[in-house]
């Protein structure tokens, strides 16, 4: 499955184009795919040389705090739903650089692993996201929802409480809470 489409048919592409290079790299060809980002100027095309550079295993070029949050998940999402599953490694193994530059980089990784139901992995990048910057309500909320898929209500309440001492007025966790009580009962 290629960009999340089950009809591919009618896809075309400039051969210069950011959505090109992303092909190349689905295809292994990671220096034709980093010909076509340095020959591009746009913040996607910044963030793409520094992912070539980390999948191939060394990188001279590191991404920006927006970068990461801005273009992380969405890659890795993107490489592990098109089983590059070595690539996903490299950008796993990089994250220890990523939390230098933006303290958010393993809950983006946990969010991931999460959404493609890898929950042990999921669980992982949250202990390590929480030993980096345990007040972030989003973290919680993520923790909270974790644990309700592992059936640990008293966790996810207790996540879901932490996430509202942070950011009372927040909706979504409002309404997780109201569903967690019910499992409570």
């Amino acid at each position: 499955m290629f960009f999340f489409r089950e009809n591919n048919t009618d896809l075309t592409f400039k051969p210069i184009s950011l959505e090109c290079a992303y092909l190349l790299i689905l295809k292994d060809d990671l220096d034709g795919a980093l010909k076509i980002f340095e020959s591009l100027d746009s913040p996607r095309a910044q963030w793409g040389k520094a992912l070539i550079g980390i999948i191939k295993g060394y990188t001279e070029i590191f991404p920006t705090y927006f970068a990461i949050r801005n273009f992380l998940e969405i890659d890795l999402d993107f490489l592990l739903k098109n089983n590059k599953i070595e690539y996903v490694e490299q950008m796993l193994g990089a994250l220890e650089y990523f939390i230098e530059i933006n303290q958010e980089s393993y809950k983006f990784a946990a969010r991931v692993m999460y959404e493609n139901k890898l929950f042990n992995a999921a669980k992982k990048y949250l202990d390590k996201s929480k030993s980096v910057f345990y007040k972030d309500p989003e973290l919680h909320f993520l923790y909270a929802k974790y644990f309700i898929d592992t059936h640990s209500y008293t966790y996810a309440n207790f996540h879901i409480d932490e996430c509202l001492k942070i950011l009372p007025d927040y909706y979504p966790a409002k309404k997780l809470k109201s569903e967690i009580l019910e499992y409570l009962v």
